[in-house]
């Protein structure tokens, strides 16, 4: 048995083309099934008792939400994140009301490019 017997199975670590080609494909892979399979979807009522725009590069909304059961007790804030420009707008023109956030929570995001938080708004409706 030679020494090509024993170490054909990692040359293709010596081909720098193809490993770079191999990370790229697998990394594209990993982002297609991480967007198209939420690991939950629901809704939230309470405030918007924080909204914002932030990142360096990746601009993305940033809110907080408070929930109250009662009033008169402390609310539990709920951090979450907007990709769309129009659910945004949505959400920034009933401020101040009580509303419901439909959201999908993304888990293993590889970086908080896409966000800060594993919970993405996509549906903000007035509850009356």
């Amino acid at each position: 048995m030679g020494w090509q017997t024993i170490l054909f199975p990692v040359m293709w670590l010596w081909r720098p083309k193809l490993f770079l080609t191999l990370v790229f494909f697998i990394g594209a892979a990993y982002l297609l099934i991480a967007f198209n399979y939420s690991y939950s979807d629901g809704n939230r009522a309470g405030y918007v008792q924080k909204f914002s725009k932030k990142g360096w590069v990746c601009k993305t909304y940033e809110g907080e939400l408070a929930m109250t059961t009662v009033p008169g007790v402390a609310p539990v804030l709920w951090e979450f994140s907007i990709w769309d420009d129009k659910v945004a707008k949505e959400l920034e023109r009933v401020m101040g009301k009580r509303v419901v956030l439909h959201y999908k929570e993304y888990r293993y995001l590889p970086t908080t490019c896409f966000g800060e938080t594993d919970y993405f708004i996509d549906r903000v409706e007035i509850q009356e």
